[in-house]
């Protein structure tokens, strides 16, 4: 079955709600990616002699790179149809997302099911301290030592690996070393992430929350679909979700992949609500037109002014946020509209008729 954009659909099988259906293959890899991560499994494997490290499969990520935003000026990414590619922009999904006849009059009736949640892999794993072990672990196996100021603990965390091995650790300048030390860092973190055992606190009770409600959520990352999937299912949390975007979908930037997840939920992105506590993702997706809820924690408050509400956790929140986010007066969230100005009647001039 085809939708409208020329996409390969799916139903999903994990959901407790309506079947959904699940566009595939939204982008073909470009050759530069796959010349990318050729070149990185050539280092790991010049490193331990195999692409498996202990006996799992290896695949280069973005965890610890710095994405671009993306959809500074509501542009999207390119997908593609029998009769050619299509370019798939914010306006494109808002125009064709549209719901018809019979979904707006359920959607009249239960309104809470007209919205779409996307979660950043952040804010479900807690990934925080598991990024920071793993440049522990790399320290120690490499024999370096990372030190304990705050504005170096803060770098590890966001800032982009090359500059941080090279210029803040200093541990090597060379291309290969610094490939090297990127790829074991994101193995490391790999690792780390089988291990988990709970998700995020509140997230769980958050899931089930809008499960009743019957509102779809989706879930966006850089990993490999394998580790979510499998981290997900340890988690418990693999039926809460309908769509899942992965680094196998080839989506260039955080904007792209809240797209990507639009168009999995079947929801326009301007009826879509994001999850995330990076001042960065925020500003994804109000260039995509979604909401944004930030979570305060990585980030103090002050840096996260831009979102649309900001909480200190999962447990702060409930349905009724979601419909005050939407509840706003006049049209579409973030359409452009004419001022009206409000023109008084012409006075009435008196005159000698009307006097007597």
């Amino acid at each position: 079955m085809e939708s409208a954009f020329g996409f390969r659909l799916i139903q999903a099988t994990t959901t407790s709600f309506l079947p959904y259906q699940l566009p595939i293959n939204l982008k073909l890899p470009s050759l530069q990616r796959l010349e990318q991560q050729r070149n990185q499994r050539k280092v790991v494997r010049s490193c331990y002699g195999s692409d498996e490290i202990d006996g799992f499969q290896f695949t280069p990520t973005k965890i610890f790179m710095e994405e671009a935003i993306g959809a500074e000026y509501g542009e999207g990414f390119e997908t593609f149809r029998p009769d050619g590619p299509l370019k798939v922009d914010v306006d494109f999904l808002n125009d064709r997302l549209q719901e018809g006849f019979l979904k707006r009059i359920r959607y009249a009736m239960k309104p809470d099911e007209a919205y779409g949640l996307i979660f950043s892999w952040d804010n479900v794993a807690g990934t925080q301290a598991l990024k920071l072990s793993a440049w522990k672990e790399l320290a120690l196996e490499e024999g370096k030592e990372i030190p304990d100021d705050d504005d170096v603990q803060r770098l590890l965390l966001h800032g982009a690996p090359d500059h941080v091995l090279d210029k803040v650790l200093m541990w090597g300048n060379e291309a290969r070393e610094l490939e090297r030390l990127k790829s074991k860092l994101s193995q490391l973190y790999s690792n780390n992430l089988l291990k988990l055992s709970e998700p995020m606190e509140g997230l769980k009770e958050w899931l089930d929350a809008v499960s009743t409600a019957r509102i779809p959520c989706a879930v966006v990352s850089s990993l490999d679909r394998k580790i979510m999937v499998e981290v997900l299912e340890k988690l418990g949390l693999m039926k809460y979700f309908q769509a899942i975007v992965t680094e196998e979908d080839g989506m260039d930037s955080m904007a792209h992949r809240l797209l990507s997840a639009a168009v999995k939920l079947d929801r326009k992105p301007s009826k879509c609500v994001v999850f995330e506590d990076d001042p960065r993702g925020v500003t994804a997706a109000h260039n995509c037109t979604m909401m944004a809820v930030a979570l305060i924690g990585a980030h103090p408050a002050y840096d996260l002014v831009q979102a649309d509400l900001a909480v200190g956790g999962f447990t702060e929140l409930s349905v009724i946020n979601l419909r005050r986010l939407f509840a706003h007066t006049g049209s579409t969230f973030m359409e452009l509209q004419k001022q009206v100005v409000e023109k008084t009647p012409p006075r009435r001039r008196l005159t000698v008729d009307t006097i007597f």
